[in-house]
């Protein structure tokens, strides 16, 4: 393959890879701020705005199955440049476009054009960071996976010094400002270097790949992740302003950034010490955690116990998502960039179906969040169930397992 002619080196592929990731964070945690703001500005119900979070998701792995396919053939920097793009567009439509047409449609249009920009950042930051030229890659993708999380972090910070500096009225001029970020990154994406393997051998990869029971188990076992983690993080702010009685404010900080911060902390150690540990039984353990986390927030009548179960649910949610994928590496190594779109995919079926059950649940009852999550909860029962039921055939047979991650 021809080698590209950079200005850049390799390293900045990767700070390029973790700004994507950051974008994905803005698209993805920036409108669940706004729910309650939507609600009063817009006349919302519970239900639009189930909709319009679980919209965001659909679309995502739409386009993950679409770029799974496609994305060998158009090329990894076009496609990943156009996403960044989308992200962009997205974001300032959010800004614009409620004002010019009926708002939910408008937000729904938004929603749908960053959507496109965050389900191509999905299927490719994993690929190109895993075909870039540098050393330790076991370790690039993990932490890689944590600046998610730490960019949760970054745009739940900014927008509550935002909206405490000049009101939440002019949420407006935060969605362009954040649009700024994903355009910055489309410009950098055409300067780093990136290496992508011949297309062919993807397809070959996926074809052998989609045929072996392990994948269907790996595509639930992903689905169940994606629900349990964005069940909480998507509701963390709703839950904490109308469920806890806090301000905005304190509901931001409590609730988002907290849970984003508990899960980044918890990527960082297992990628620090995941050579230590079984991988699917550090899996099991972390689901055990999460349905004691559900627990916590749906049966404390307590604030502040309820705030340490969104804290715990982050933390234990935090090796779902790398460490599937790190399963999948090790375990179907041929499946190539098709095998990340559709796991991409499945991810996002469970951000979709998760945030929409607890809305869905939680308008029947009256607007309490709480049978919302006791709902959710089936999610990482079924993941702990999945990752028993991994550890004991590992005990007979062939195991299940990519080995540590």
């Amino acid at each position: 393959m021809r080698p590209e002619r950079r200005l850049l080196d390799p390293k900045h592929t990767l700070y390029a890879c973790g700004l994507a990731i950051g974008s994905q964070a803005v698209v993805n945690n920036f409108v669940p701020l706004l729910l309650l703001t939507f609600e009063g500005e817009f006349g919302l119900t519970l239900t639009d705005i189930a909709v319009l979070v679980g919209f965001n998701f659909f679309v995502q792995l739409v386009t993950d199955f679409v770029a799974a396919f496609v994305v060998d053939r158009v090329g990894y920097r076009p496609a990943i440049v156009f996403g960044q793009v989308c992200a962009a567009l997205g974001l300032i439509g959010l800004a614009v476009l409620p004002g010019l047409m009926a708002p939910f449609a408008g937000l729904m249009i938004a929603v749908a054009v960053y959507a496109v920009g965050g389900g191509l950042c999905e299927v490719l930051v994993s690929p190109i960071v895993e075909h870039s030229p540098t050393e330790k890659k076991a370790a690039a993708m993990s932490l890689m996976h944590s600046f998610y999380c730490w960019g949760h972090v970054f745009v739940v910070l900014v927008s509550a010094a935002f909206f405490l500096a000049f009101g939440i009225r002019h949420w407006r001029v935060l969605a362009v400002i954040w649009a700024l970020l994903p355009l910055a990154d489309a410009w950098y994406f055409t300067r780093v270097p990136i290496t992508q393997p011949p297309g062919h051998q993807g397809m070959k990869g996926a074809l052998h790949t989609l045929r072996r029971p392990a994948f269907w188990f790996l595509f639930v076992l992903m689905v169940c992740s994606g629900a349990a983690e964005q069940s909480v993080s998507q509701w963390a702010s709703a839950f904490a302003e109308s469920g806890l009685g806090v301000s905005k404010a304190v509901g931001d900080l409590a609730g988002p950034a907290f849970f984003a911060t508990t899960m980044g902390l918890s990527r960082v150690l297992h990628a620090r010490f995941s050579e230590r540990f079984s991988l699917p039984r550090f899996i099991a353990v972390s689901g055990v955690l999460c349905v004691a986390g559900y627990l916590m927030l749906i049966l404390s009548p307590v604030p502040a116990v309820a705030f340490l179960g969104v804290g715990l649910v982050g933390f234990s949610v935090g090796v779902f998502w790398p460490g599937t994928l790190s399963l999948a590496a090790v375990r179907l190594p041929l499946g190539g960039t098709v095998m990340y779109g559709m796991l991409a995919l499945a991810g996002d079926v469970g951000c979709s179906v998760g945030p929409s059950l607890v809305g869905f649940v939680s308008d029947m009852a009256d607007g309490r969040l709480i049978w919302g999550f006791a709902a959710a909860t089936v999610f990482p029962l079924a993941l702990v169930g999945l990752m028993v039921y991994t550890v004991v055939r590992a005990r007979r047979a062939q195991p299940l397992q990519g080995g540590t991650a």
